[in-house]
């Protein structure tokens, strides 16, 4: 990566903190050199302005959201070639992930956004609905194996397992930031998983 390409780095992950800290409307650009030590010319050769600034924040955010997801998905794969074993490894991966943070995850872009969304135009919530979708087509696809294998014991669809899923993270995080509690999301991800298993029990 060439110094350009550092020092754009530089100035999203540092908007990433402060929007998920602050809220888009919350950060000035003046927090945001303050936090880089950048010039506002530096700044200005990067981005025409704040509302470009939020949107390769989101596009960045949502490329390295979902090469996570993906890369959990291959190992899972790897690891077994049972169905409900890839989803538990594929949902366990991710928990160890956030065990690693040694705080509650900072927050998710798309719910800061959403939350103030009277800021952003259409443009923005149709980019993060396709992520969301994206995102959930990930864990969709493993919990359709998973049921085509295995009859559960009630009747479910692979897609309302993995709106579960994705709502139970999303709200995990706000919980987790909420009591500074970083085990939060994890807990709640062992109780889908307790819930799968009894699904698909044999």
């Amino acid at each position: 990566m060439g110094k350009v390409e550092q020092t754009r780095e530089r100035i999203l992950s540092a908007a990433e903190s402060l929007i998920l800290k602050k809220g888009y409307s919350g950060m000035s650009i003046d927090d945001l050199l303050t936090a880089t030590g950048l010039t506002k010319g530096a700044f200005f050769h990067h981005f025409k302005n704040k509302a470009e600034l939020a949107q390769a924040v989101l596009e960045r955010y949502a490329a390295n959201d979902m090469a996570l997801f993906e890369e959990f998905s291959e190992r899972a794969d790897r690891l077994s070639d049972d169905p409900l074993e890839r989803a538990l490894i594929f949902l366990r991966l991710f928990d160890e992930y956030l065990d690693g943070l040694r705080a509650p995850f900072p927050g998710c872009i798309f719910a800061s956004y959403t939350h103030e969304r009277h800021h952003f135009g259409p443009g923005v919530h149709d980019f993060i609905a396709r992520s969301l979708d994206e995102w959930c087509a990930l864990y969709e696809e493993k919990l359709q194996a998973l049921i085509d294998a295995r009859q559960p014991r009630v009747p479910v669809t692979a897609r309302a397992l993995a709106e579960l899923v994705a709502t139970t993270i999303e709200g995990g995080f706000m919980m987790a930031n909420a009591k500074n509690d970083a085990g939060w999301t994890q807990r709640q991800s062992d109780q889908f998983q307790k819930y799968l298993k009894l699904l698909f029990a044999d």
